[in-house]
């Protein structure tokens, strides 16, 4: 039967999924808990940040459907198990939007987007107590590189951060001379990851999302090698058979075409 509301309703999404859990629904849909959606939403989070990327809105029109589809269901499982609806997760954002603005909800005045985000993680400091670590709040599960800038920020905001980005470049040679000396695979993957901690450091001081400039180094390696490979393709040659010096002569001309 078709299904005939008014498909751009925020609400028919709503209808939509409960209906697929209802007891005459999908049997895949019907069988879903928040575990076993966790890599589906993990998934399209991956699938929205893609179509930032490429700056391509209609794929990103498209995700975020995705994504809210996500969310959505989270908040049916929920309110199945009598846990909480979709009201009470509204309720909780917008008391907390106006809660966390008060320079545009209240009387306080603020002079940059600096001073937001400091307000904000003061107010968020005090919602959680006097008692709770200001690291407390970053999801533990977040992407490592990600976690590390910011666990850097929120100390650096109480003035435990180096005094210019100079002194960083100092330890990241420390960090690297400590790295080439480490004696044991354990202790070089322990000097690794101080290398990789000072690195996020530099990049939180220059303003760089070190999860961004990855995923942009992983894409320009991708779209240089698959093109090494075309040429191989074109010139009846064996990437595999090749030396390195021949190699590394297709790589210099795929980041020739690719400056273009």
């Amino acid at each position: 039967m078709p299904f005939s509301r008014d498909l751009n309703k925020f609400n028919t999404l709503v209808e939509i999924i409960a209906l697929l859990r209802a007891p005459n629904g999908c049997p895949w849909d019907r069988e879903q808990t928040h575990k076993s959606l966790r890599k589906n939403l993990l998934e399209e989070c991956y699938e929205v940040l893609e179509a930032l990327d490429e700056s391509a809105s209609d794929k990103l029109c498209d995700e975020l459907g995705d994504l809210l589809m996500q969310i959505i269901f989270h908040v049916q499982i929920a309110d199945e198990a009598g846990d909480f609806g979709l009201k009470d997760v509204l309720n909780s954002i917008n008391n907390k939007l106006i809660r966390r603005h008060p320079h545009i909800f209240g009387s306080k005045e603020v002079n940059s987007a600096e001073q937001v985000a400091f307000d904000w993680q003061k107010l968020k400091q005090e919602e959680r107590g006097a008692d709770s670590s200001i690291l407390a709040s970053v999801p533990k599960y977040m992407p490592a590189l990600g976690y590390s800038q910011d666990i850097q920020q929120r100390v650096a905001q109480i003035g435990f951060d180096w005094e210019d980005t100079d002194g960083v470049i100092d330890k990241l040679v420390e960090e690297i001379n400590e790295f080439k000396q480490a004696d044991s695979q354990e202790h070089k993957a322990q000097e690794f990851g101080d290398l990789l901690f000072t690195l996020a450091n530099i990049a939180r001081r220059m303003d760089i999302d070190p999860e961004v400039a990855l995923r942009e180094a992983n894409q320009r390696f991708y779209q240089r090698f698959t093109y090494m490979e075309e040429l191989c393709r074109q010139r009846g040659l064996n990437l595999s058979k090749m030396s390195f010096e021949e190699q590394n002569a297709l790589w210099e001309e795929a980041k020739e075409k690719f400056r273009e």
